[in-house]
């Protein structure tokens, strides 16, 4: 495991960060520092076609699809500086990060020169079609249905949670496209343009009194045959595979994010004299130390080179972030105090310390909970026996 950096990537470093500073201090200043996913999308928006336009959208994508062929070291240095910069979240994070790495590993050359390079340019966004209301994090129960009419896959049904579908372009949708299969058998991974008569997107309101996430309906949606990723039925290889990419570069960019976080409460203690207090300090110790913890660990995970074993580290680091966030959201009440309870702000215009303690009360759940995520350790990375569903007899 390497924990330092060459000197030709501190000097990648330096370009990184030369070039996000500037543009935080320049064209896009009026996004620097929004911590939520929703503000000022078309704004936003921009800002992923201006990544595009110099090649800072997707690095570490081979030249040929828009990428820079940077290496695993360079990824996660402009992953921290991205953060350190104050950049906001990437809008088109799912298909910069799973669709596209899904498409370059499961999809066919035409696929590949259709939808690579406009999402490389921030001129396609995509969101994920993966939860339903009864099928959260057990993907394998999913119910929406999908069959073949003619030369177009017809597609009915209901996803939940999917995050930014309502500025999206593009979403991949799990289907059930084998009538009476059940489980992980029978399931087909399709990409559907959003903008159709059959699709119908309704907001779901957050705690924050953010939008971010949608439920999406499908009535006889459609799309062309050739929109499946892999062959007929392949949908729960793909889903895994696609799903394996969400451990990748960008848990670094994310701990950034929350340095950015940890460092603010810091502040906010200095400031109101909190710090005094032997056990807020404490918890801001401990607080410090799970993140070294959980820098480490990535760097563990993102080193391992044998992709054929199970990584426990990768197993393990989604319930190790989540629990520590969600405790980070609780210190940054308690350093506040009664001044983190109202703002002076509009309607549910948060400030970054509330806004993290509201957010993060979902960090144990999205992405698989705490409780799926302690399965899949148990089950995967120990091999213990598999938990009875409720269809076992």
């Amino acid at each position: 495991m390497k924990l330092g950096f060459t000197a030709a990537e501190e000097a990648f470093r330096a370009e990184c960060a030369d070039w996000l500073n500037g543009q935080m201090a320049g064209e896009f200043a009026d996004i620097k520092g929004i911590a939520t996913l929703t503000e000022k999308a078309e704004r936003r928006k921009e800002w992923e076609q201006q990544l595009g336009a110099h090649g800072w959208s997707c690095i570490g994508w081979p030249k040929a699809w828009g990428g820079r062929g940077a290496s695993l070291a360079e990824q996660v240095i402009f992953a921290e500086e991205y953060a350190r910069a104050g950049v906001p979240g990437r809008v088109n994070h799912i298909g910069i990060e799973l669709a596209g790495p899904t498409i370059l590993a499961f999809g066919t050359e035409e696929q590949k020169a259709r939808f690579l390079p406009d999402i490389a340019a921030g001129k396609t966004i995509f969101c994920q079609g993966f939860s339903e209301p009864g099928a959260g994090s057990d993907l394998a129960s999913v119910r929406t249905k999908g069959r073949l009419d003619g030369d177009e896959w017809v597609v009915d049904g209901q996803k939940i949670w999917t995050s930014l579908a309502h500025i999206s372009d593009w979403i991949f949708v799990v289907t059930r496209t084998e009538e009476g299969s059940k489980g992980p058998k029978g399931l087909t991974f399709l990409m559907m343009e959003i903008d159709q008569p059959g699709i119908e997107i309704r907001p779901i309101r957050q705690i924050n009194g953010d939008a971010e996430f949608n439920e999406t309906f499908f009535t006889e949606a459609r799309c062309p045959a050739d929109s499946l990723i892999g062959a007929v039925g392949d949908g729960w290889k793909i889903a895994m595979g696609l799903l394996s990419f969400e451990r990748g570069v960008s848990t670094l960019g994310q701990q950034m994010a929350f340095r950015n976080e940890l460092d603010a409460i810091i502040a906010a203690a200095k400031a109101n004299g909190r710090a005094a207090d032997p056990l807020i300090r404490q918890r801001l110790a401990k607080a410090e130390i799970g993140l070294r913890l959980m820098r480490y660990g990535a760097l563990r995970m993102l080193s391992n080179s044998d992709h054929s074993k199970v990584d426990g580290a990768a197993l393990t680091y989604k319930i190790q972030w989540a629990s520590w966030r969600r405790t980070l959201g609780e210190l940054a009440m308690d350093v506040l105090g009664q001044a983190g309870e109202v703002t002076d702000n509009a309607h549910y215009e948060w400030d970054m310390l509330p806004n993290l303690f509201l957010y993060s009360r979902a960090d144990t759940i999205y992405g698989g909970t705490n409780q799926i995520q302690r399965n899949l350790i148990a089950e995967r990375g120990l091999g213990l026996p598999r938990e009875m569903r409720g269809d076992s007899k």
